[in-house]
């Protein structure tokens, strides 16, 4: 077992990662870190069980067995709270800091106008994270410190393996909650899968996936509500051989959502999703129609 820890700030994050990776897939989990630093929650005007509500807990746990089946995983360490490397670079809303941002920054994205940017402003329900404003140095340390090296990483890793198999594929991996509020509660399907409409990936790709989860018992959708988030756009690059596909797990299949512990169908769901890891290694050659298709 390998495990790369990034650089800037102490253990933010890892790859963990086999001595010899036996398939062109990475794995990423960017939104299950749980290291909360005490001055980020002084900071904050909610505790620490109210800024889980945008943790993508235990998915990092999930697709342990990406590493048993000869696959890297890098996983966050630092809370999707405190940065999101999920968005751009500098996806920021001036009214959150003290100083100026730089000229470059997008501070006009839907994402920042629901305060979900790269320094996120709410929690996933809506509530506000901080208590003041932050010094604007301190995010543009944060994306610095810990983003610039995360996606360093992930892109390095991502290179690595398409030089190495002729073609690449990224599994970014998320959860979402098990209901949406409107006027009404509405249900989510198990599993979403986003890939951009199919534009980050071989349809071939979407097509296993989505056959796995079903053959496993699993309500599957495409694209509805998530189609993919920053990462599965910037790195699904079909026609340069990288592959990306976005994968969300409806949390009532293994979590207690009010208490955030784990439910009895943890156990259930986490065997799945090894079978599924195993599914798509052995079926490597099959998700894209060629290693040379996908490089053109």
């Amino acid at each position: 077992m390998g495990a790369t820890a990034g650089n800037g700030e102490a253990n933010a994050f890892e790859l963990v990662e086999p001595a010899q990776q036996l398939a062109p897939l990475v794995f990423n989990s960017p939104h299950s870190g749980a290291r909360y630093d005490p001055d980020f929650l002084a900071a904050s005007r909610l505790d620490k069980h109210a800024i889980r509500q945008s943790e993508d807990i235990y998915v990092d746990r999930l697709f342990g067995a990406a590493f048993a089946h000869g696959t890297p995983l890098l996983r966050a360490h630092f809370p999707r709270a405190w940065l999101d490397v999920n968005r751009e670079a500098y996806e920021l809303d001036p009214r959150m800091f003290d100083g100026r941002l730089p000229a470059f920054a997008n501070t006009r994205s839907a994402r920042v106008a629901s305060g979900l940017g790269t320094i996120p402003r709410v929690v996933a329900d809506g509530q506000a994270i901080y208590a003041r404003r932050m010094p604007v140095d301190d995010a543009l340390a944060r994306i610095r410190d810990v983003y610039v090296p995360y996606h360093r990483l992930l892109a390095e890793t991502l290179e690595r393996t398409r030089q190495r198999f002729g073609y690449a594929i990224l599994i970014d991996c998320h959860s979402m909650p098990s209901t949406v509020r409107s006027s009404q509660f509405r249900a989510r399907p198990d599993f979403v899968l986003g890939d951009r409409h199919g534009a980050s990936c071989s349809g071939l790709l979407t097509d296993i996936v989505e056959s796995c989860l079903v053959r496993r018992g699993y309500d599957v959708s495409r694209n509805r509500p998530y189609a993919g988030g920053f990462i599965t756009e910037h790195y699904g690059r079909p026609r340069d051989g990288v592959h990306a596909i976005q994968i969300e797990i409806n949390r009532a299949l293994y979590l207690d959502e009010r208490t955030l512990e784990e439910s009895r169908g943890y156990q259930t769901l986490a065997g799945d999703i090894g079978g599924l890891i195993g599914d798509l290694v052995r079926a490597a050659d099959d998700l894209v129609a060629s290693p040379r298709e996908a490089a053109e």
